[in-house]
């Protein structure tokens, strides 16, 4: 498989759908439209290293079997296992029409992210392949950091984490990852949004005896209640109405390696003693099933929510916390490590420079001092979004702190009490006789962001919204 990779497009993610069948690679570029994806087609895994050296692909949906008459899935798991050779961060997700729990749990012991039936149902490919982008761009996203702060504060080059900062809480942080990763130890990490909670999980992963196994996220918070117990614990066929065949969960793909349950807190009560059960017993019982299936992973859960919320019986339930936090780490927010603000700034400035073409410009002092002296309620993603927004803004020879949207003047140091949180705070309020939609959605979104402190999953509970709806309406407004 070709290992020249192409640079990845800044605008329309690119799929890379093989099969044989063109009805198949037809009816996929129509069920996959909503998704506005450049879909590329291949009847043939032979086609495939062109086609990847031409285009940066964010993901390959390979069919199984190729030959006539072939129902083992041996051409396709070998396509698969070239894929992860060349680029073990491709999320690849397999389909095929025969369909069964060995072929599934195989694919993903060789690396595949996912795995679908044919025929699929539009709402399953669609959450599969949006689940799928996403992990794409997580992987993107803290190699590209990796790499970034390695030039500007030799962090990585001496730990090759992809935790940015040298403060003294990162690396304490980075201590307590390190004593904790050879172990299989269940993990809790605490910590505000944006604070990274999940580079955390990866890098225990990374530095696990897991690390060459899958390492499987899942954000609970993001899942409706209807599916998220068929997505932890898989389903059989006839189990409900979509379940058309048998369908192995997230833990179980996970098998050898590491699951991640970010906002584990939003875990229905419902479910959670399943879940303990789990955790206890090491054995998953699928949706619809009565026989139990050994399971090899590790546990590594996130939340947002202070501790003395988890602590409250009618929110989680005391003894899966204490099966869960074996291990807890509180990810410390960025006004705890100023020192980490300004390299922060600049590799984010660097970064954003190099994504829109734009040369790069100084920090001037006063306005890196401006920014070490700012709250930053949403921590590093709104520091992030901060210096998107400066290079995207900034006409002038060096930036302002007008650019990154501060509440208060670079010769003034910022008043906690006036501060409205980063980038958010940028859009005045539009007038009172303004009937114009995006304006008034901005500063719903906005104030609902700031009364809650950027708590994502308060925010979204007072707009009526799932989180990965907020989610995407805060991208589309650059927040």
């Amino acid at each position: 498989m070709n290992t020249v990779k192409p640079q990845p497009s800044a605008t329309r993610p690119v799929i890379v759908w093989v099969d044989d069948d063109p009805d198949v690679l037809f009816a996929a570029r129509l069920a996959l439209a909503p998704l506005q994806a450049q879909v590329l087609t291949a009847g043939h895994p032979r086609e495939l290293p062109a086609l990847l050296a031409e285009h940066a692909a964010d993901v390959v949906v390979l069919d199984l079997n190729f030959s006539r008459g072939a129902t083992d899935g041996a051409e396709g798991l070998a396509c698969l296992s070239d894929l992860m050779q060349a680029d073990a961060a491709l999320p690849v997700i397999v389909a095929s029409a025969y369909g069964d729990v060995d072929r599934a749990v195989e694919a993903m012991r060789r690396g595949a992210v996912d795995f679908i039936t044919k025929p699929w149902t539009e709402e399953r490919l669609l959450a599969t392949l949006r689940s799928a982008l996403r992990l794409r761009a997580s992987h993107r996203q803290a190699a590209d950091e990796s790499a970034r702060l390695a030039v500007l504060t030799g962090a990585a080059e001496r730990t090759g984490s992809a935790l940015l900062g040298d403060s003294a809480p990162m690396r304490k942080l980075r201590e307590l990852l390190a004593r904790a990763a050879p172990t299989d130890a269940n993990v809790l990490l605490l910590g505000e949004n944006g604070t990274g909670k999940e580079l955390a999980a990866r890098e225990l992963h990374r530095l696990s005896r897991r690390a060459a196994r899958p390492f499987v996220s899942i954000d609970v918070g993001a899942l409706s209640a209807s599916v998220i117990d068929s997505e932890l614990f898989g389903h059989k066929r006839g189990a409900f109405t979509d379940a058309r065949s048998d369908r192995i969960g997230r833990l179980q793909a996970a098998e050898g390696g590491t699951v991640f349950l970010d906002e584990i807190a939003n875990l229905p009560l419902a479910l959670q003693p399943k879940l303990l059960t789990v955790l206890e017993q090491r054995c998953v019982v699928p949706v619809g099933g009565n026989a139990a299936t050994p399971i090899d992973v590790r546990v590594i859960a996130a939340t947002n929510q202070p501790r003395e919320r988890l602590l409250d019986e009618t929110v989680f339930r005391r003894d899966l916390l204490y099966r869960l936090n074996t291990i807890e780490i509180e990810l410390p927010p960025l006004r705890e490590r100023r020192d980490d603000i300004v390299p922060l700034a600049l590799h984010y400035l660097r970064a954003y420079e190099r994504k829109y073409g734009r040369p790069p410009k100084p920090l001037p002092d006063a306005v890196g001092a401006a920014l070490a002296a700012d709250a930053w309620p949403g921590n590093v993603r709104a520091l992030r979004h901060a210096a998107e927004r400066a290079v995207v803004l900034n006409t002038a020879a060096a930036y302002g702190a007008e650019d990154f949207a501060l509440a208060a003047p670079v010769d003034a140091a910022p008043a906690p009490a006036q501060r409205v949180g980063g980038p958010a705070s940028a859009a005045a309020p539009p007038p009172a006789d303004s009937l114009n939609l995006e304006q008034a959605e901005r500063q719903l979104i906005e104030r609902a962001l700031r009364r809650h402190q950027f708590n994502i999953a308060l925010a979204a509970r007072e707009l009526g919204l799932s989180r990965g709806a907020l989610y995407r309406r805060m991208e589309k407004h650059g927040l």
